[in-house]
C-alpha cells in the first residue's frame, strides 16, 4: 500500500510540473484529425487509396468459385450454407460482417456502405481542399469508379439498394427506402461515365484505375442489366409485391442488349491506345497455348490487364488474407488444397477437337485427361499431372513431382494392401487438407515458388480484356447477331488453340456459356453468371468427384492403368430465394423503410 501511494504521488508531481511549464499535447499519435487530412494532398490521396480496400480481391482463402459449381471448399467453414441456399436474414454465414474471411465479408451490406460513406465524404471535402485541379480531377475519377464498383457489388448481391450520396451524421434520418433496380443500374453507369471522363488512359501507378477500367465496369454492369434474371419480371419471386427492387418491370430489353454491346465495343475500340488485347493470340501449338494461358495469371503485367490489384509479400499478414499459393497447393506439397475443382467443372473442358467430353465414351472414360482443351492443363491439377519438385521431406516418395490423387491396390505378403496417393485425403504426408474431388487448382499457383514457406506476388485481375470480348459476344447473341458473336468468340478459341465454333441458335448460346466458364474459371464470375442466366437450379446439384484406383488384377499384379468411378462427394441444394442475398435482420430493424428480398 505504501509503495502505491509513493508511486502515484510521484506521478501527480510530474504531471503538475509538466502542466506548469507546458500544456499536455493531447493530439493522438495513431490517427489524423479531419482538418489534417483535408488540408494535406498526400493524406487525401491516402484516404482515396483506402477506399480501394472496399473492393474485395479473389485471392482469399475462400474463393467465389467454391460458392458456385466450379469448386468445392475442402474445409467447408460455412461455405455449404451458401451452396445449400441456407443463408437467412438472421445468419449471413460467410457473408456476415464479422466473418473471419476478409474477402467474403466485404460483400456484406454494412461493410460496403462503410466504404460508400468514405467515398461520399471525399466528394463533400475535396472541392475546398488545397489540391491542384488536375490532381483533384484524377482523385475524383478514382472515387467515382470506386463508388460505382461498391454499388455494383451491392446490386449484384441484393438487387436495388438505397442510393446514398452524402456522408450521414448522427443527426440525419437513416430511414431511407431502397431504390429500384433500374435506378441503381442508371446510377452505376453514370458514375462510370463520370469516372471515365476524368481518368487517364494509362496510370503511372500500376493498379490505380484508368478510363478503361471505368468503361469496363460499365460493360459488366450493363451486361448484367440485360440478362435473364434482370428481365424476368421476378417470375421466380412468387407473389412478391416489390418486383422493381430485383429487376426491370418494363422497358425495352433489346435496347439493354444494345447498350451492353456498345459499352463493350467502346473498350475494344480504345484497345490500341490503352495497350489492351488478347494475350499471345496466335499460338503455334497446344503446348504453347497452355503456357500462354498460364502466363496471363502468373506474369505481373500483360495486355489483358484492365483493373487489377498488386500485392507484396507483406500484404494481408493474417492467415486468411492473401496467399493463393499456400491456399491451393496440394496437401502432398504441404499446401492447404482449399478450392478443389468439381468433376462437373472438369467435364466442361472440351476435347481438343471441340467435341464434348463424355464419360459414356469408353476411350475418353479410360483416359479422361488426354487430348483436352489446352486451358485444362493450366487450370486443373489432376492425377498424373507433372508439376513441381516435392518438398525435401517428401521428395524421396516422388522424385518426379507428379500429382497423386489415386489409390493403388497391391498384393503384399499374401494380402491386398491399398496405398494412398500423396495428395489424397489418406495421404501419408498430410490428410486433413486433401481433396474430396481428386482435383486441385493449378491456375494462379506459381510452380517456381515453394508456397509452404514463400508468398507469390502476382496480381489479382478484377477485369481483363477477354472478359470484355466475351461481354461483347453475349450482347451480340442477345441481339441475334450470331456472325459477329462467332467472329469474336473464335478469336478467344484460337488463342487457346481450339477449333472454331460453328453452331447457331440455342446451341451457340450454350457453347458461349461453356466458353465463358472455362476461360474465366475461378475469376469470380460464375457465381453471378449462373444467377443472371437463371441456371442456378442446374448448377447447384450435388458435387461430383472421381475415385481413381489402380486395381489388383486376378493374377495379383497391379493394373498399370487406373479405373475411374464418378461419385457424389458433397450435397448441394438450390432455393430460388437465393438469386439475391437477404438483407440482414439488423438492417431491417434499424431502417423500417427497407423491404426484404423475395421468399425470405
Amino acid at each position: 500500500m505504501k509503495k502505491s501511494i509513493i508511486k502515484y504521488s510521484i506521478l501527480a508531481v510530474l504531471l503538475s510540473a509538466t502542466g506548469c511549464k507546458k500544456e499536455l499535447n493531447l493530439t493522438p499519435v495513431d490517427q489524423f484529425s479531419d482538418a489534417s487530412v483535408w488540408n494535406d494532398p498526400a493524406l487525401i490521396q491516402t484516404f482515396v487509396n483506402n477506399i480501394y480496400g472496399g473492393v474485395p480481391h479473389g485471392f482469399g482463402c475462400i474463393m467465389m468459385a467454391s460458392l458456385a459449381d466450379e469448386s468445392m471448399y475442402n474445409a467447408d467453414f460455412g461455405t455449404s450454407n451458401v451452396t445449400k441456399s441456407l443463408i437467412t436474414p438472421g445468419d449471413m454465414s460467410i457473408f456476415a460482417y464479422d466473418f473471419w474471411a476478409s474477402n467474403m465479408k466485404q460483400y456484406n451490406w454494412r461493410t460496403a456502405y462503410k466504404f460508400v460513406r468514405s467515398a461520399n465524404l471525399f466528394f463533400e471535402k475535396i472541392e475546398t481542399a488545397p489540391v491542384e485541379a488536375s490532381a483533384r480531377d484524377a482523385m475524383k475519377g478514382e472515387v467515382h469508379f470506386l463508388r460505382a464498383y461498391l454499388y455494383h457489388n451491392l446490386v449484384s448481391f441484393y438487387g436495388g439498394v438505397p442510393i446514398i450520396t452524402k456522408a450521414y451524421t448522427l443527426n440525419d434520418d437513416f430511414a431511407v427506402p431502397r431504390n429500384t433496380y433500374e435506378e441503381c443500374i442508371n446510377f452505376i453507369t453514370e458514375e462510370c461515365d463520370k469516372a471515365a471522363a476524368l481518368l487517364p488512359v494509362t496510370q503511372k501507378d500500376k493498379g490505380r484505375v484508368t478510363k478503361g477500367a471505368a468503361l469496363a465496369l460499365k460493360s459488366r454492369t450493363l451486361l448484367f442489366a440485360a440478362g435473364d434474371l434482370a428481365n424476368s419480371n421476378a417470375s421466380w419471386a412468387g407473389a412478391y409485391a416489390s418486383k422493381e427492387l430485383v429487376g426491370y418491370v418494363g422497358g425495352d430489353r433489346t435496347a439493354r442488349w444494345q447498350a451492353a454491346k456498345n459499352a463493350a465495343k467502346a473498350i475494344m475500340d480504345m484497345a490500341g491506345e490503352a495497350g489492351y488485347g488478347l494475350y499471345m493470340p496466335n499460338p503455334a501449338n497446344a503446348q504453347e497455348a497452355t503456357a500462354n494461358y498460364s502466363d496471363i495469371f502468373l506474369k505481373h503485367e500483360t495486355s489483358e490487364d484492365i483493373f487489377f490489384k498488386h500485392f507484396t509479400t507483406k500484404v494481408d499478414q493474417n492467415w486468411d488474407g492473401y496467399n493463393p499459393g499456400l491456399y491451393n497447393t496440394p496437401n502432398g506439397y504441404h499446401g492447404w488444397g482449399s478450392n478443389c475443382p468439381t468433376q462437373q467443372f472438369v467435364d466442361a473442358f472440351e476435347m481438343a477437337d471441340g467435341s464434348k467430353f463424355n464419360w459414356s465414351n469408353p476411350a475418353q472414360a479410360s483416359d479422361p485427361y488426354s487430348g483436352r482443351d489446352p486451358r485444362f492443363y493450366s487450370t486443373v491439377q489432376y492425377n498424373g499431372a507433372k508439376w513441381r519438385p516435392r518438398p525435401a521431406d517428401v521428395a524421396t516418395r516422388d522424385p518426379q513431382g507428379v500429382i497423386q490423387t489415386a489409390f493403388t491396390e497391391k498384393w503384399t505378403n499374401g494380402a491386398m494392401e491399398v496405398i494412398s496417393g500423396l495428395d489424397t485425403r489418406k495421404s501419408p504426408i498430410e490428410d486433413w487438407n486433401g481433396t474430396y474431388t481428386s482435383y486441385f487448382l493449378r491456375k494462379f499457383v506459381d510452380p517456381s515458388i515453394d508456397a509452404q514457406f514463400s508468398k507469390q506476388t502476382q496480381p489479382w485481375r478484377y477485369i481483363r480484356y477477354t472478359e470484355i470480348v466475351l461481354n461483347y459476344v453475349e450482347a451480340c447473341l442477345g441481339l441475334g447477331e450470331e456472325a459477329e458473336a462467332k467472329t469474336y468468340l473464335n478469336m478467344i478459341r484460337r488463342r487457346s488453340f481450339m477449333p472454331d465454333i460453328t453452331e447457331s441458335g440455342a446451341a451457340l448460346v450454350q457453347r458461349y456459356r461453356n466458353e465463358r466458364l472455362v476461360e474465366l474459371a475461378y475469376e469470380g464470375h460464375r457465381y453471378f453468371d449462373i444467377r443472371r442466366w437463371m441456371i442456378a437450379d442446374q448448377a447447384y446439384t450435388n458435387v461430383k468427384g472421381v475415385e481413381i484406383v489402380y486395381k489388383l488384377k486376378p493374377d495379383n499384379t497391379t493394373s498399370p492403368t487406373p479405373t475411374y468411378t464418378v461419385k457424389d462427394v458433397q450435397n448441394r441444394e438450390w432455393n430460388a430465394r437465393f438469386y439475391f442475398m437477404p438483407i440482414e435482420q439488423d438492417e431491417l430493424n434499424r431502417n423500417i423503410n427497407l423491404v426484404q428480398n423475395p421468399l425470405y
